[in-house]
């Protein structure tokens, strides 16, 4: 008797800032149902216009604002999943000295900490697009734009942090949980909070659409919840 041919991979694409917790979903997936998974985690700028251009991929985890693009080109063939909630946290190189360190408790505090900061750090992705917003509205942007560094897509905030290039930076927490030589201060004030949802959704270019779907369900259900939060995430309320 010859065995059962694999299933062909489901190919997922996806932004950095969803790596570590699609790595344990997709792995943990692939423990129950026998599926295999890969997962290329790149600049989220960089996946959607990979998507629009047509690459042949299964499915696509991106910010929900990217997904909504890619729904109205005509980019996605189901439904949008959220699946996971990020919050944008501040953090600085572990080596600064505690005695040094900003305090960023309320919008005012935070406002300080920017302005004050030799050197700052965001991402081009949701929440360095939310950032730039609230800088603008503070009416400091033009200010701190000479001291502001955004590393190119794909590249971590953090490893501007643990180098010293920066002094403050900012990111997604799932991000910077766990990286050496990166002291996170904490989410930001609840009245300047960034948070972001990652969604996921079957591309147009999909070869089983049908597999896809299901992991795409699979990202999204309930049960996958303590992953996400360990992981630096929640569940999508």
């Amino acid at each position: 008797m010859t065995s059962p041919r694999p299933l062909p991979a489901i190919r997922v694409l996806s932004s950095m800032a969803t790596k570590a917790v699609l790595a344990d979903l997709c792995r943990a997936y692939t423990d129950v149902t026998g599926q295999a998974v890969t997962v290329e985690s790149v600049g989220g700028v960089d996946a959607a216009n990979r998507v629009m251009a047509d690459e042949a991929v299964d499915v696509v985890c991106l910010g929900a604002a990217a997904m909504t693009k890619l729904a109205a080109g005509g980019k996605l063939s189901g439904p949008i999943a959220p699946i996971a909630l990020s919050e944008t946290v501040a953090a600085v190189p572990a080596t600064l000295d505690r005695a040094l360190t900003p305090d960023i408790g309320t919008a005012d505090a935070l406002k300080q900490a920017v302005l004050q900061a030799n050197a700052l750090a965001y991402s081009t992705g949701p929440s360095g697009v939310a950032l730039a917003a609230l800088f603008a509205e503070w009416g400091i942007a033009q200010t701190i734009a000479p001291r502001i560094k955004i590393p190119p897509p794909g590249t971590p905030v953090a490893s501007l942090l643990a180098s010293g290039e920066v002094s403050l930076g900012f990111q997604q927490h799932a991000e910077l949980i766990g990286v050496h030589g990166v002291h996170i201060l904490g989410s930001l004030p609840a009245s300047v909070a960034i948070n972001t949802v990652f969604s996921a959704a079957v591309a147009t270019q999909a070869a089983n659409t049908v597999a896809a779907q299901q992991l795409v369900d699979a990202l999204a259900a309930p049960s996958s919840a303590e992953t996400k939060q360990r992981n630096g995430m929640r569940q999508p309320a």
